[in-house]
């Protein structure tokens, strides 16, 4: 095994954890729900049991998932830069997207948790631009500062956190229809689906 298969193999355990305890269920619950015991479920969790690919599609399909956002990898392209429209007077960020995208803006005053722990995770995709200030965004222990007029996008799959640093932010947070689900259903987001000028 390479290290790049360790390190997504170590990913893939971390994301089960994650969306089990996102959805607030026990290990009992997710092994009843996948129709494997709890006991192989702790295992693969804690790296004790191999992953298996059919036991993989089992958990996925528990999860309200896909088997490729369960082994999607990490990419390093998460910051991007403004691309200046000189003619127009316009700053744009590519983004890959589909219908059903929802548009939020926030402000932000809190840094984010340092405790992993503490972070969600849950199928889709998410950017966000932030407007004023400066945004930390906490992927698994991987820590991204992103300025004013930067962009980011990640998978939301990877244990996630966004919050500010030295003093507020502004933000304009993007979810693809997944990601506007898994933050409905954590409650941390209620107005996910009101675009800017909606006042939110």
């Amino acid at each position: 095994m390479t290290q790049d298969d360790g390190d997504l193999d170590s990913l893939v355990r971390k994301r089960i954890r994650a969306l089990r305890v996102a959805q607030g269920w026990s290990l009992e619950e997710l092994a009843t729900r996948a129709r494997v015991s709890q006991s192989t479920l702790s295992r693969i969790e804690n790296g004790q049991r191999r992953l298996a690919l059919d036991q993989l599609v089992i958990l996925a399909r528990a999860l309200d998932t896909s088997l490729d956002q369960l082994v999607e990898t990490a990419s390093d392209d998460v910051i991007s830069n403004p691309v200046i429209d000189g003619a127009h007077g316009l700053m744009r960020w590519p983004v890959k997207g589909d219908p059903g995208m929802s548009v939020v803006r926030q402000r932000m005053t809190d840094p984010p948790p340092d405790n992993p722990a503490r972070m969600r995770a849950h199928p889709g995709r998410e950017w966000l631009v932030v407007l004023s200030g400066t945004a930390i965004l906490m992927l698994g222990h991987r820590r991204f500062r992103v300025e004013t007029n930067q962009a980011a996008e990640f998978p939301t799959m990877l244990p996630h956190a966004i919050g500010a640093e030295g003093g507020p932010c502004e933000i304009l947070g993007i979810f693809d229809r997944d990601a506007r689900r898994g933050h409905q259903r954590n409650g941390d987001a209620k107005n996910v689906g009101e675009s800017e000028s909606d006042g939110s």
